[in-house]
């Protein structure tokens, strides 16, 4: 394949290699990337989609990391990180983040609250408030629900606990739980617990009463309740212990009855079937009788002599214990009471004989009877003595007026009646002093007035004494009484009562003081409920009670008052500020008065609260920090030592932290299924309120992800495929490879299984067709060809519509394999078009029926088919006529040169024409012959020249109508990602506005691309124009200054521009394109130099060391441009290559730069066309110098040196001599047909010259000019960058709010673009896809303000559009706006003559378009001055 077209392939490639990248990039798959080493462009597209892919990469790795960490780990504070986190990717980190810590906060608490029931602590609630307010929808129902479940756990454990404090410590039965507003579950278990214990209430009584009879003696109950397993066995157990111990009892109450009762000693317990220790207890109860039978009998022989008086007698028996204490008892009571008698008989002497009170006997060790005989002893003594002491004291204190004593000794004969006259005296005596007490005390003590002493049996002073005191009784009596009416209505609150008796004395005093007392207590009662009122019910502290004339208690009580209501003031006052404080959230106060008692405990407990709301603000500040600052999620606040309200608060706050994690959690696994690409999984966490509207539209989004995915999938497989397909058959000049490639291609690809091609036999006919190609499909000689109106495919041809055949009846046709064979279930035929002609024909079987997407496939495939197959033909014919012009011109040349020859010959022989001239008239004759001969070639060569111009057309046609298929789907392509990066509703993320930008960019490369292809093909086409001017040198480098300084800057290089002073100021060239080879030549030095510097060196050309300027006048005046890089260099076979077409230095597949060959080319052209030349010196390795030798002034008629024309064929040669010989014919050898040439002989066609008139009248159709970068003097035709702002003006759109425009566009994409562009800054549109029905459209809307109209459309394009509007005088002044995107010469003249308004190229700069609309909407006729201009440069 020739050199040439590689490079498309290679940007075919990168442009494969994108859309699988994307394909891959949409399907989830982040892995892929792009080869970032490319060259221009397409290196930074690489770089910045690779950059895009590691961001997504990130967020998914990110994404899926927390999700597992919260699925596997079951963490809700770990957080989502990207680095960097820039823009939109930052803000849904963040978003994403703040939602988790929204959702742990709740989750947290539930579960702290969990977590605090299952350790046992019941205490804690959920709060029902968060941070942003009151809890809702399913938050609120789950804090409730938890708080429910903690109360009525409470309450059951509260009452379970009670009863199993009762039961199980108090010892107290029959108790039961008693938990209000329980159900289910709960209420089971409390009804089983009071079941239980009411059982075991029962048991245990019964078991406590037999035990309780055992304990008693009573060994006759037994247990009865019923019982089963453990109690069971313990009733058993109590009923064979209690059997047991009866037995045992009976035995041991025998031989205790035996032995402590009748005496018997030597007797034994015998107890049968017992054993353990019941039978070790026998035994033991044997043995101790056996050894106290021994004992005892010695013990008594002991006493029994003592008992006949005999002391002498001791025991002797071998005892332990506490029978050795009784044997060392009985041994010491036989000394004792011989020293007993010995003192006896002395005190007995001492008392009886000699009358001595008070002695006694004092016997030594004696303890027990011996001791108790020896008190009796002194007791007697001491009676004795105490009765004559006792009498004494009692008539001793009678006569001291003590009546309380009496004798109380104990006395028998005299000493008895001695002792009863005395005790009657003092009755007597003390029966008057009783009564007198009596009354005493009920008037003095208990207040009980009217009370007489009545004492009976008295006389004498006695009877006085007990008249006078009623008497004192009487008056007491009444004054008293009056003085209690008082006190008693004082004591009611009621002071207007005062005491009016008569009295006397210190009554009277009494009486005054009362009533002074009542007086005062008014006044006091008055200020002190005054100063009660402001402080307790009107909230006036600092009021003081003020009573005047008071003093003593009185003053004092006010005093105390007034200063508790100082101290109240100024306590409740600094309570005030910190409560205050407290409100308004500064937690930094406490009270400091000084209190007591009560405001004490009030202090403490509000300095208290304070701490604990700091310690709880603290915490939930650090956990909402964490959970929606920092985005960890499972954060809970730990508040150590609260209780009540703020540890339900702590609680609520960590279960809104906990409810967040999970339900943020379940939504970030959900994002990360929906990143990986897998849309089957939902939100199925519980949710409310907003977190359930945003589960129900995630939800909802993933389901409509599922339902578009497939019709997307559909899509992209049609625009995927198309694009695949499309490239393949571009470049195609051969019909069987392009008919092999359809067949082999398209035949699977829309799962058929059957297939033949068939294209025209002749370029221009129309009715029969040959097969070219077929898949699984070899027929007959009869079957290879096919006319229109024959056959089904016939019809398909002769109607130009497609055909589809379902159910194809049995052998119709047949589709066999190595395994068999059967006929296809559906037919499908479809003809090739261009330009309402039918080039051809497809026709395919499948076994099932062919789904929508592969027939729409089909159907536009065709349309393109019909160009690719039109231009084939279109170039055959063009090769063919190359080749005959060619043939036919060397057949000229070489007659021309036997011409030449002959006259030569002629001359020479000329002495001979006179001695010929008999000859000369058949010479002439024969002269005559040949130079109608070469009249026939000439006009042959005219025929053929026009033939090519026709050729040319065609090509300079097709590459206009390659622009306008181009251009088109770039215009609203360019639109719509200017729209989407705009974001003018802001409903896209900062990535998906990259996207757009990025998408916009790439369009705008590829319409620079389009543009440097068709300048090339202007430039070999000889219709480049150069418009001179003066060109200021300053501004030149100031131009490369501001273009490239800030380029070489970001990629760490130095720049430097040096001018000689040597050269002019001025020049006189094309600025335009002067400015377009420097920046060519500078951004390849920049692009291939990764260190180093670029220069630009301005000098005279005859500085340069061996410079050759022999190609320029002597007189020209020459300068040198040099652009020197320090970069990669050019190796010196590459040298001379890098200025063809499509050519780099470093060309194959692995290289390391972008770009398409064509600047370099497109540079040296231009450089001859202003009449100089591009030179390059490098060294590989070390860099380059590209230096542009061009003169000061551009040469007269510089512009023709590149059109490339025709050689005009000799004219007819006629002379006078008879003698010349004829010329002998030269045969020509023209092909029949293009097939016949040679691959060498196929060449390109020549282009005509611009100048020459086509046949027909047509104007030929001028290859458009390269558009200007965003480097130049204005954007790219394709709307600007990416970066420039649509942003709607409110000011400026105020003039297109409520505006109506109508757009005639056949192209629905592009009215789909211009829509959204429009009303999005406030017009209405309305549309038609043609001109008659455009015309239609605005007959029926007069609101219609302007009209935009394109230029190419089927059935009435856009000027006759156009002209048929003017015609009509309702719209003779009406704006129309022609659009195009051919955008060739003579179009905007050939639309303004039509009538239009105004002019705009495709793609449409969108901020152009709208300033053009505006000005024709407000301004009218001033909007075509303001439009001109830009306009023009756009068509250049």
């Amino acid at each position: 394949m020739p050199e040439a077209t590689r490079a498309p392939d290679k940007h075919d490639a990168q442009l494969d290699e994108l859309l699988r990248a994307l394909y891959s990039m949409r399907d989830g798959d982040f892995s892929v990337r792009l080869d970032s080493r490319g060259e221009g462009r397409s290196g930074e597209i690489a770089s910045v989609f690779n950059e895009v892919l590691d961001h997504c990469e990130q967020l998914s790795s990110e994404l899926q990391r927390v999700g597992g960490v919260v699925s596997t780990e079951g963490r809700l504070n770990e957080r989502i990180a990207v680095s960097p986190a820039r823009g939109a990717w930052g803000k849904s980190v963040r978003s994403l983040n703040q939602l988790l810590d929204e959702v742990s906060e709740p989750v947290t608490s539930v579960a702290q609250i969990l977590d605090a029931v299952a350790g046992g602590d019941l205490s804690q609630r959920v709060d029902l408030t968060s941070r942003h307010g009151s809890l809702h929808g399913d938050l609120l129902r789950l804090a409730t629900s938890v708080n429910r479940m903690a109360d009525q756990m409470n309450g059951f454990t509260s009452e379970v606990t009670r009863v199993a404090r009762e039961v199980g410590t108090e010892g107290k039965l029959g108790g039961s739980a008693k938990v209000d507003g329980v159900s289910g579950a709960w209420r089971d278990v409390t009804e089983s617990v009071n079941q239980m214990a009411s059982r075991l209430t029962a048991q245990v009584r019964n078991i406590s009463e037999v035990t309780t009879a055992v304990a008693e003696g009573d060994l006759s109950r037994k247990v009865t309740v019923d019982v089963q397993g453990e109690m069971l066995q313990l009733k058993d157990t109590v009923n064979g212990m209690v059997d047991q111990l009866s037995t045992f009892a009976d035995e041991v109450t025998r031989v205790a009855r035996e032995v402590g009762n009748e005496g018997k000693l030597g007797g034994r317990a015998n107890v049968k079937g017992v054993s353990g220790i019941w039978k070790n207890l026998t035994d033991n109860v044997n043995s101790m009788a056996d050894n106290l039978t021994n004992q005892v009998r010695d013990i008594s022989q002991v006493t029994t002599a003592v008992a006949r008086g005999d002391l002498s007698r001791k025991v002797t028996v071998d005892v332990q214990g506490e029978m050795l204490q009784l044997k060392d008892t009985v041994n010491t009571m036989v000394d004792q009471l011989d020293s007993f008698a010995d003192e006896v008989t002395r005190v007995a002497r001492e008392v009886g004989t000699e009358g001595k009170l008070g002695g006694r006997a004092n016997v030594k060790g004696v303890s027990g009877i011996w001791k108790d005989l020896t008190d009796n002893v002194n007791t007697m003594a001491n009676s004795l003595t105490y009765q004559v002491r006792n009498i004494s004291q009692v008539t001793t204190a009678v006569a001291k007026g003590d009546l309380s004593k009496k004798i109380t000794v104990d006395a028998q004969g005299e000493m008895l009646d001695l002792k009863d006259t005395v005790n009657t005296m003092v009755d007597q005596l003390e029966s008057f002093a009783n009564e007198v007490t009596r009354m005493a005390r009920e008037v003095g003590t208990e207040g009980t007035l009217g009370g007489q002493a009545h004492v009976r049996g008295v006389s004498g002073v006695w009877k006085d004494l007990t008249d006078n005191v009623n008497s004192m009784a009487n008056n007491l009596t009444h004054q008293v009484r009056q003085i209690s009416i008082v006190t008693q209505a004082v004591a009611r609150g009621d002071l207007t009562k005062k005491v009016s008796v008569n009295a006397k004395g210190e009554i009277l005093e009494l009486k005054d003081t009362i009533n002074v007392m009542v007086d005062q207590l008014s006044a006091f009662a008055d200020e002190v409920t005054r100063m009660a009122r402001e402080v307790g019910t009107e909230g006036q502290l600092g009021g003081r009670a003020d009573v005047r004339g008071v003093s003593g208690i009185w003053k004092d009580l006010t005093e105390n008052v007034n200063s508790m209501s100082q101290n109240l003031t100024t306590q409740v006052r600094n309570i005030s500020q910190v409560t205050s404080a407290v409100a308004n959230g500064d937690l930094s106060k406490k009270i400091t008065v000084d209190a007591q008692g009560e405001i004490l405990e009030l202090k403490d407990t509000v300095n208290i609260m304070v701490d604990q709301l700091s310690a709880f603000a603290t915490e939930v500040t650090r956990v909402a920090h964490e959970v929606g600052s920092e985005g960890q999620l499972g954060g809970q606040a730990k508040v150590d030592g609260v209780s009540g309200t703020w540890k339900q608060l702590t609680d609520s706050v960590n279960e809104l932290a906990g409810n967040l994690t999970t339900q943020v959690r379940a939504i970030g696994e959900v994002a990360s299924a929906v990143t990986r690409g897998d849309l089957t999984q939902n939100i199925q966490v519980d949710a409310r309120g907003e977190m359930q509207k945003l589960k129900d539209n995630i939800n909802l989004m993933v389901s409509n992800l599922r339902e578009t995915t497939a019709s997307q999938r559909d899509e992209d497989w049609l625009k995927s495929n198309l694009a695949r397909i499309s490239g393949r058959i571009q470049g195609h000049r051969d019909l069987n490879e392009l008919a092999r490639l359809i067949m082999t291609e398209v035949t699977p690809l829309v799962e058929a299984q059957h297939g033949a091609c068939y294209l025209p036999e002749e370029k221009d006919d129309e009715e029969v067709f040959l097969l070219f190609g077929g898949f699984g499909y070899q027929p007959d000689e009869d079957r290879r060809r096919v006319r229109s109106g024959t056959g089904l495919i016939g019809e398909v041809i002769a109607q130009k519509r497609e055909l589809i055949i379902h159910d194809v009846p049995p052998g119709y046709v047949t589709v066999g394999s190595g395994l068999g064979e059967a006929a296809p279930l559906t037919i499908a035929i479809f003809p090739i078009i261009s330009e309402d002609r039918v080039l051809g024909v497809v026709e395919l079987g499948s076994y099932g029926r062919f789904r929508e997407v592969h027939l729409d496939f089909l159907r536009q495939l065709m349309a393109q088919l019909g160009t690719t197959v039109n231009t084939i033909l279109a170039n055959s014919k063009t090769e063919y006529l190359l080749l005959q012009s060619r043939q036919l011109t060397n057949a000229l040349q070489e007659r021309s040169n036997e011409l030449q020859r002959q006259q030569e010959e002629l001359r020479r022989k000329n002495a001979e024409l006179h001695s010929k001239a008999g000859q000369l008239a058949s010479q002439n004759r024969a002269i005559e012959l040949q130079n109608r001969q070469i009249e026939r070639a000439r006009r042959s060569l005219e025929d053929r020249a026009h033939q090519l111009q026709v050729s040319s057309k065609y090509k300079s046609e097709f590459l206009a109508n390659m622009s306008h298929e181009l251009r088109t789907p770039l215009n609203s392509l360019l639109i719509l990602a200017r729209l989407l990066a705009d974001n003018s509703e802001q409903n896209l993320t900062s990535k998906q506005v990259e996207f757009a930008q990025t998408i916009h960019k790439a369009g705008n490369d590829l319409l620079q691309l389009i543009d440097e292809i068709l300048d090339l093909a202007k430039v070999e086409a000889g219709r480049a124009e150069v418009q001179a001017a003066d060109v200021s040198i300053s501004q030149l480098v100031d131009y490369v200054e501001a273009s490239f300084r800030p380029m070489t800057a970001e990629r760490g290089l130095a720049f430097g521009v040096e001018v000689s002073p040597d050269i002019p100021g001025y020049l006189w060239t094309d600025e335009q394109r002067l400015q377009q080879i420097l920046r060519n030549l500078l951004s390849n030095a920049v692009k291939f130099t990764s260190t180093g510097e670029v220069r630009l060196l301005i000098e005279p050309a005859w500085a340069l060391e061996d410079a050759d300027l022999d190609m320029f006048g002597e007189n020209d005046e020459i300068i040198a441009l040099s652009v020197a890089d320090t970069g990669i260099g050019i190796p010196d076979d590459k040298l001379q290559v890098v200025f063809e077409a499509f050519h780099q230095g470093d060309g194959g597949t692995s290289r390391r730069f972008g770009g398409t060959g064509l600047g370099l080319s497109i540079s040296q052209n231009f450089a001859r066309l202003l009449g100089g030349e591009i030179r390059v010196q490098s060294v590989h390795g070390e860099g380059s110098t590209f230096t542009l030798l061009l003169p000061v002034r551009v040469p007269e008629g510089t512009e023709r040196r590149l059109e490339a024309s025709l050689d005009s064929p000799p004219e007819p040669v006629t002379g006078a001599g008879t003698d010349i010989e004829p010329l002998t014919d030269v045969g020509v050898q023209v092909p029949d047909s293009p097939a016949d040439l040679s691959p060498l002989e196929r060449v390109e066609p020549i282009e005509p010259e611009a100048e020459e008139e086509p046949v027909g009248g047509d104007e030929p159709v001028s290859v458009p000019a390269l558009a200007e970068s965003a480097e130049g003097k204005g954007e790219s035709a394709a709307g600007g960058s990416a970066e420039t702002s649509a942003d709607p003006d409110p000011e400026r759109d105020a003039v297109l709010a409520g505006r109506e425009v109508l757009i005639v566009d056949d192209d629905i994409r592009n009215v789909f673009a211009l829509t959204s562009a429009l009303e999005a800054h406030g017009l209405r549109v309305h549309f038609s896809d043609n001109g008659h029905s455009g015309i239609e459209k605005l007959e029926a809307n007069e609101n219609v303000e302007l009209v935009l109209m394109d230029i190419m459309m089927p059935e009435l394009d856009g000027n006759a559009t156009t002209r048929a509007i003017r015609e009509m005088p309702q719209f003779a002044e009406l704006p129309i706006i022609s659009l195009t995107a051919k955008a060739m010469q003579g179009d905007r003249e050939r639309s303004l003559e039509a009538g239009a308004s105004d002019y705009v190229t495709k793609p449409v700069n969108l901020d152009h378009l709208l300033n053009v609309i505006r000005k024709w909407l407000d301004g009218g006729d001033e909007a075509q001055d303001g439009s001109e201009s830009t306009d023009k440069e756009q068509e250049q």
